[in-house]
């Protein structure tokens, strides 16, 4: 088994069981962003193995204002898995906590692609044109490090930080929609609330200055890493918080609120044991 293998296992084996194991990076001299998708990649060929289908990506660290908190110097990505997928009805859900280590929740916007991502892209209204929907997402986000401490390129080997993502109603803008769409996502708020009590507040721009430039980043950074394939039409895709993200317990009642984005309201999610 070399390097990469044994530490992937390592890594599913701390996912499976909500464990923390010591930092890659700090037990690895060297050990990069190039080693850290390496694992990501070996990852995938594991979870696929034995049986997950991955359905979609998640994008992280998209909001450079929690950067300072995590030691976080890039945007990251990950893929998401059908049995990490969940669909909220009537944008209400029930999810259990058990199994995850310490998790966290972000409010976010998804997206299902109806066509691939164009890459070298800046203009988020170009982009928005292979988008099928959008729709409010929470992402819970879990470390397998301890106290949520980790160099770089940790976070891209360990899932990206990537749990669960939570997708509510999804909204189908026309074509002669987009460029009125595309300035909503820029500008759109929302507020993070606990038990009705709001904890937090957010922009769209806190997302790479725009939703769709999440995605833009996504399709960049794929197409330089040979050992992935593009994202692909069909493919949900979360484009990482627009608030901060904050803890999560068992017993507790969260939602979103969003303003400014038509179709788009927001999210309840009820945490079980």
């Amino acid at each position: 088994m070399n390097k990469i293998t044994e530490i992937a296992a390592e890594l599913l084996a701390a996912l499976d069981h909500g464990k923390t194991i010591p930092s890659v990076a700090e037990r690895n001299p060297g050990f990069g962003w190039d080693e850290g998708y390496d694992i990501a990649a070996e990852i995938v060929k594991l979870r696929r193995a034995r049986g997950e289908k991955t359905v979609g990506r998640k994008i992280g660290f998209t909001n450079r204002n929690i950067w300072p908190e995590y030691g976080a110097t890039s945007p990251i990505w990950a893929h998401v898995y059908d049995d990490t997928l969940i669909f909220a009805e009537d944008n209400a859900a029930t999810v259990s906590l058990k199994g995850s280590a310490r998790p966290k929740l972000e409010p976010e916007i998804a997206f299902k692609l109806r066509a691939p991502l164009p890459t070298g892209c800046r203009d988020p209204a170009l982009i928005l044109e292979a988008i099928e929907w959008l729709a409010p997402s929470f992402e819970i986000v879990d470390c397998h490090f301890a106290d949520w401490k980790f160099l770089p390129a940790d976070a891209a080997a360990d899932f990206s930080l990537h749990w669960r993502l939570i997708v509510g109603t999804p909204y189908r803008p026309r074509l002669d929609e987009i460029t009125n769409i595309n300035n909503m996502l820029r500008d759109c708020r929302v507020a993070l609330l606990k038990n009705g009590r709001v904890m937090d507040r957010g922009v769209g721009a806190n997302a790479l200055d725009h939703p769709a430039l999440a995605l833009a980043f996504l399709a960049d950074i794929v197409a330089r890493q040979t050992q992935f394939t593009a994202p692909a039409a069909g493919e949900i895709i979360t484009t990482g918080t627009l608030t901060a993200a904050l803890s999560i317990k068992p017993g507790e009642t969260w939602s979103s609120h969003y303003e400014g984005l038509s179709g788009v309201s927001g999210l309840t999610v009820q945490f079980a044991d």
